[in-house]
Formats: C-alpha cells, sequence, structure tokens
C-alpha cells in the first residue's frame, strides 16, 4: 500500500514539475501561459477535493468524468479510452476477442444468451439463443448489467467457464463447460452470386477491420471461380460504421488502377497532410459496379463511395451517407490508457470533403447544425459529373428505405420476435434455406394469436399530442370546458393493435423471418433471408442487367 501511495506520490509529482516548468516558461498572452494556468488550477482543484470532500473519491472515476465533460466540447469522435476500455477497441480494429461467441440479452433482471456466432465455443457447447442465463462459474447473474457479464464471458483464449443455463428448447437446467477461443467477428458475414442466372457478384461488409480489404477481395475471387462470366458487382456498405482508412484505400484498389489517388488528409500539423493512393494491381476494373449505402454507412465507407464516385467507376445507390468526413488516430497516455483524437478532414479524389457537421462552430447553446446548403460546393467527378460536399455523399440512384412502424418497433424492442422465433426453432428442427425461407400466412396468423396474450401497447404520435396538450390545457385550466371535446378526439385517435399489425403485416413478416433464419443460419442467414425484400440491391441488379441505363448514369451532366 505504501508502495502504491508513494507512486501516486511521484506521479502527482512529475505534473506539478511539468506544470510549473510550463508556467515558469510562458508569458502572459501565450498560448503556453494559458495551457499551463488552467492545468495549475486543475491540479489545485483536485488537491483540494480529495482532502477536504465529506465523501471520499474516485479519483479514476472523477477524472473519467471530467475529461469526459471537456471533449464533449469538440467532435464526439475524440474519446478518452480508459484501461478498462482498450480491450473493447481493440475488438472495434481487429474483429477479434478472446470470448465464448456469444451475445446477451437482458429481458427485466433476467439473461439469456442472444446471438450465437456460427463455429463458437458456445455453438459447440450447446447453447441457444434464447437459454435463460442463471449462473457464470457459480456467480448468480439474475440482475447484473450486460457489461458486468462482458467481463465474466471473455478472457484468454484456452481459459475455461462453466454456465448454468435453462434450455429454450428442452426447459430443463444444467452446467455446461466452455472453453474460450479467440473470436473473430468477420467484417464479410455473407457474399453470393444473385440474380436470376446467379452471375452478378455480391458482397457485404460490415465494418473496416484489419485485413478486410483482403477478405473482400478473396469474397469476390471465390465467387469468379464459381461464375466465370459476371455480368456485374454488388459491394454493400449498408449499416457500416467505417474503421481503418488505409483498408478504405484497399478496398477502392479492387476496383480502380494501381497509383489512384483516394483520400487526402488535412490536418493542423503538417505531418498530418498526406495522400493515399492505390498501390497494388486491381482485381477488376472494367465489370459494371454498384456500391449500396444508407444513413448509416460513414468514414470509411464513405471514402469508398466517394471514390467510387469521383472516378465514375460505379453507380452508388440507396440513401445519403451519413458524412463523416473527420480522421482519428490513438495517442498513448500512460498506464495503458489512451486519447482517441480527430487530427484531421479528409477529401476525396475530387476535393470534396463529405463532413455533414462543423463542430468549429457551436451555437450559443452548446448545439451543431449541418453544413448549410450555401457553403456546400460544387466539384466535378473524372468525366464531368457535379458531386457536392458537406453533406455525405448523395447517391446517384435514391431508394428510400420504408420507415419502421410503430408496431414493429415496439414487437422488436419488447422481444416478441425474438422469443417466438425461439419458439418456432424449437418445434421446427429445419426450415428451407435461407435465401427461400418465408413464413405463410397461415404460420404468420399463429404468430398474431401468440400475440394476443402478450403486451405490446403503445402511444402513437398524434396520441402522444393529445395527451402533451391535454396537460397544457390542464396546467392553464381550459380542461374542464373542453373535456367532452377532448373524450371524444381520444377515441377516434385510439388505434387498435390488431388493425396495426394487419396494416404493417408485411414489414413485422420480414423482420419475424429474419430472427427465425438466424436461429439456423447465424449471422449469414440474416442477411441471405433478407435478400427476398432488398429492394437497393434488386435497383442494382436491374442497372447491371440494362447497360444503357447504367451508363446513362455516368454520362457527363448526370
Amino acid at each position: 500500500m505504501k508502495r502504491i501511495t508513494r507512486y501516486k506520490g511521484f506521479a502527482a509529482g512529475v505534473i506539478l514539475s511539468v506544470t510549473a516548468f510550463l508556467f515558469i516558461n510562458a508569458r502572459s498572452g501565450d498560448p503556453y501561459f494559458e495551457i499551463s494556468k488552467n492545468l495549475d488550477i486543475y491540479i489545485n482543484l483536485f488537491r483540494e477535493l480529495n482532502t477536504y470532500y465529506v465523501d471520499p473519491i474516485e479519483p479514476g472515476k472523477l477524472v473519467k468524468t471530467g475529461v469526459d465533460a471537456m471533449l464533449e466540447d469538440l467532435d464526439p469522435y475524440t474519446n478518452y479510452i480508459t484501461e478498462a476500455d482498450i480491450e473493447e477497441y481493440q475488438f472495434m480494429i481487429t474483429g477479434k476477442y478472446g470470448g465464448i461467441g456469444a451475445s446477451m440479452k437482458r429481458k427485466g433482471d433476467d439473461i439469456y444468451i442472444g446471438d450465437v456466432y456460427e463455429n463458437s465455443p458456445a455453438q459447440k457447447a450447446g447453447l441457444h439463443p434464447g437459454d435463460l442465463v442463471e449462473m457464470i462459474d457459480n456467480q448468480v447473474v439474475r440482475g447484473k448489467s450486460v457489461d458486468d457479464l462482458s467481463s465474466l464471458l471473455k478472457g484468454a483464449p484456452g481459459t475455461q467457464l462453466s454456465m448454468k443455463v435453462k434450455d429454450a428448447y428442452t426447459n430443463i437446467s444444467s452446467t455446461k463447460l466452455v472453453t474460450r477461443g479467440e473470436i473473430e467477428i468477420s467484417s464479410v458475414p455473407f457474399y453470393s452470386l444473385v440474380g436470376e442466372n446467379n452471375d452478378i457478384a455480391m458482397v457485404r461488409l460490415t465494418q473496416f477491420t484489419q485485413g478486410c480489404g483482403r477478405q473482400v477481395r478473396q469474397a469476390f475471387d471465390s465467387l469468379y471461380k464459381a461464375q466465370p462470366k459476371l455480368k456485374g458487382l454488388v459491394l454493400d456498405l449498408r449499416n457500416n460504421p467505417g474503421g481503418l482508412l488505409e483498408e478504405a484505400v484497399e478496398i477502392c484498389n479492387i476496383f480502380i488502377d494501381k497509383g489512384r489517388l483516394v483520400v487526402t488528409t488535412k490536418g493542423k500539423i503538417p505531418e498530418n497532410d498526406k495522400e493515399y493512393k492505390t498501390s497494388g494491381v486491381p482485381w477488376n476494373k472494367d465489370l459494371p459496379l454498384a456500391v449500396l449505402v444508407n444513413h448509416s454507412s460513414a468514414s470509411a465507407s464513405e471514402i469508398v463511395a466517394g471514390t467510387i464516385q469521383d472516378y465514375d467507376r460505379g453507380v452508388i445507390i440507396g440513401e445519403r451517407s451519413y458524412g463523416k468526413g473527420l480522421v482519428q488516430i490513438t495517442r498513448p497516455l500512460g498506464f495503458n490508457t489512451q486519447l482517441k483524437v480527430t487530427i484531421a478532414k479528409y477529401y476525396t479524389p475530387s476535393g470534396r470533403c463529405i463532413q455533414a457537421i462543423d463542430y468549429s462552430h457551436r451555437n450559443a447553446d452548446g448545439s451543431v447544425g449541418h453544413v448549410p446548403d450555401s457553403l456546400k460546393r460544387s466539384y466535378k467527378t473524372k468525366i464531368g459529373r457535379t458531386v457536392k460536399s458537406g453533406g455525405g455523399v448523395d447517391p446517384d440512384v435514391i431508394v428510400k428505405d420504408d420507415p419502421m412502424s410503430l408496431v414493429a418497433v415496439t414487437l422488436y424492442t419488447r422481444n416478441h420476435l425474438f422469443d417466438y422465433a425461439t419458439e418456432y426453432a424449437s418445434k421446427h428442427p429445419s426450415i428451407a434455406p435461407a435465401t427461400k425461407f418465408a413464413l405463410t400466412d397461415a404460420e404468420f396468423n399463429q404468430f398474431s394469436k401468440w400475440l394476443e396474450n402478450k403486451d405490446y401497447s403503445y402511444q402513437t404520435e398524434t396520441e402522444l399530442a393529445l395527451d402533451s396538450l391535454k396537460k397544457l390545457a390542464m396546467r392553464e385550466k381550459y380542461y374542464d370546458d373542453a373535456k367532452s371535446e377532448f373524450e371524444s378526439l381520444k377515441s377516434k385517435l385510439s388505434h387498435d393493435k390488431k388493425q396495426d399489425l394487419a396494416k404493417h403485416k408485411q414489414q413485422v413478416k420480414e423482420m419475424l423471418e429474419n430472427e427465425i433464419a438466424s436461429r439456423y443460419y447465424y449471422s449469414r442467414g440474416r442477411v441471405a433471408q433478407g435478400l427476398q425484400y432488398d429492394k437497393e440491391l434488386d435497383k442494382a441488379m436491374a442497372l447491371i442487367n440494362n447497360p444503357g441505363d447504367y451508363k446513362g448514369l455516368l454520362s457527363p451532366g448526370k
């Protein structure tokens, strides 16, 4: 204990010495003077709190709170990574961690197995989605948070843990020994030949982790070997939040020539001004290409989409992308902590920055706004098409997703889709291949009947607005005079859950089918099953099958 105290004292002494040095060597009006002055205030404040505050304080927690509050004034991508968060950050970069390969789902105080990854230790141990977790290593888990469970489940590959679970299919409790392994979540969960003649190669990329460029190239290569007469390519970047910039360059190099500029970064420090170019031979630079994006396609996804668009190498299909044009690196802070800090903005080959939100100029209330249209600049692609900066990547073909209905959202968040999929899987040993699996009307009616004694009540936006108006009228003493009108309006606006379910049957049916398919075919099954209703993919295939329309979109002036 004395050694720890001396160490803390030494660390504090070093900080004080550095602060004193800065203070002595800085002059008023000098930026270093402001830094040293405020560091001195911070250290004095921390020391006074530690000495005089009525209750014991937790230094690490207090500093984390202070640092997080400070970073809130910058952008949401500049973060303090504590020692406890390092493993999670490494997982985001590599897609690898030591664990059992299963997610946890909390319902009330109970903990259930969520998704089980294919060929994982969890699958090999016989765990299923929907199993009730009762104990982990003799610790009762009821009431624990998902974060607490994560720390219990993760560990070095080769180590064992015991899990007492109640089987979702048999309702029998048993203890299972699970040997942890190195879990790698593939950035390419699905690739396949699609189209009526299976002559279009589709690859889905979910994140830009280390080596994902090689994985995508191998996926396309595998599909080409299966079908040498390919008519076109589809790269699916929907819901891909980004990742490593270097991997974005590798992905672009699959489709464009060696030596082409992909992205330029510009920051405050000259050493952060860099150009990234393709360095290898492309896999294919001629086949028609469609890139699918949506509002959740961000960062590295936008580098790829923007580069493909700027070189007129393919068509972008879907919705406008997120608009994250900022670059981050990590800097060590000591004690196994790091700072992830925004160091630059990036620019696509045409010269545009697609950053949608201006964090450098905040409103009086501290909020930030999108770059106004008046400040968006126009740029030209290689053949002269107009593209704009400051708001994500605009698709060449807009295909909007249908908004989620309230009944579908409620069924999902209340876990009714999850629970019914578990029950369905317990009664059906097998189903059709994921790309063909669909519920019959009779099966959906069984689901509707199953819902009859389940709570999935909700309020529509209109009902919520009426409630707010009622409260306002009561506060301002108008309600008594208009009570009958309020009650009449409430009655007319009251929704019928069964009617809503029938109205949005197709949407709910698609979500339920997707959940059921995952029970048999895991994450790849989710993707494969969803292809049946994929409007963006349908549009991509239609364009590839119609060369005239495809080339027309890539003509000057378009």
